[in-house]
């Protein structure tokens, strides 16, 4: 009898700490996994009670502080993709940190949706700065296409308050560093400038169109509000920007607008063409060695130790 009052009780503990386990979510610190010599935190909500796609992850070397961190924003035409895709996941041994950003897509939210949402990301990293051993001093916006987009966005609207909504706007949305890899900046002029068989993005169903939530040759003053080259100021951060002069989605003209008018405003900007180059998938070792060149200079990582 008294093994069977045992049983029963060491069953019931189990049971209510089962229990108090379910009644209380799991913290970020409780979230973090490891592997690869990497710790990682999934599913952070950037936005409380938000959207879905208003989460980022974090994956921070094992060791170090104050890490310089890299923003990567993923591309998909501002209708699909995710942040597993595509993460530069090969810094964390240089001694940066990297945050993986979704954002709401086009189906979802008409822009300015999309840069409110990197924009709130980047103001949450901010707040949460030392929690995840990051440096708020020290980002970088990185990202492909559409990605590229709102990476040059981060860069030129730093100071744009009318895309500062929700949470924590104490903190600046502002990067000290752009790495733009074949976005577009221009819609308006996209089509006059793109490859023979290229993609045409005037008709109602293209990725701009479906963006800003109509024809953009019909919404000239929303399309402007989408154009990174509207906010360029002498304030803005220094640029990094790779295009490939073959690229059928995004015309390389696209590139040449936003280098022409960052010089003008006396913004560091380097700009390479990937020569033959389509839209990414690139083979010039040149675009790696530019941007590790180019995040060191400008965001000084201490190298991370084993």
């Amino acid at each position: 009898m008294q093994t069977k009052l045992m049983i029963t009780s060491a069953l019931s503990g189990l049971l209510a700490m089962a229990l108090q386990a379910i009644a209380q979510p799991a913290s970020a610190s409780r979230r973090a996994s490891f592997s690869d010599g990497m710790e990682v935190h999934r599913d952070l909500a950037y936005v409380s009670g938000g959207h879905e796609r208003q989460k980022l992850d974090i994956y921070l070397p094992r060791s170090g502080a104050n890490l310089p961190l890299i923003i990567s924003i993923h591309g998909g035409a501002f209708k699909m993709g995710d942040k597993q895709d595509d993460v530069p996941l090969e810094y964390l041994q240089a001694g940066y940190a990297v945050a993986s950003i979704n954002y709401r897509l086009s189906q979802h939210a008409i822009f300015p949706a999309q840069i409110e949402d990197c924009k709130a990301a980047v103001r949450w990293l901010r707040a949460h700065a030392s929690e995840y051993r990051i440096d708020p001093n020290r980002f970088a916006s990185f990202g492909s296409s559409a990605g590229g987009h709102l990476a040059a966005m981060l860069g030129t609207a730093g100071d744009a308050k009318q895309f500062e909504v929700g949470e924590n706007l104490d903190r600046s949305s502002r990067v000290q560093a752009v790495v733009d890899y074949y976005g577009p900046t221009d819609f308006l002029q996209m089509d006059a400038h793109r490859l023979p068989a290229g993609q045409v993005h005037n008709p109602a169903d293209s990725p701009e169109s479906e963006l800003i939530g109509g024809l953009i040759q019909e919404n000239r003053e929303k399309t402007a509000r989408a154009n990174p080259i509207t906010y360029v100021s002498q304030n803005c951060p220094p640029f990094l920007i790779c295009h490939g002069d073959q690229d059928p989605l995004v015309p390389h003209h696209q590139s040449e607008l936003l280098e022409a008018t960052l010089k003008h405003a006396g913004v560091p900007v380097i700009f390479h063409t990937v020569k033959g180059g389509g839209h990414g998938g690139f083979k010039d070792p040149r675009v790696a060695e530019l941007t590790r060149k180019f995040l060191a200079e400008q965001l000084k990582p201490e190298l991370a130790k084993p």
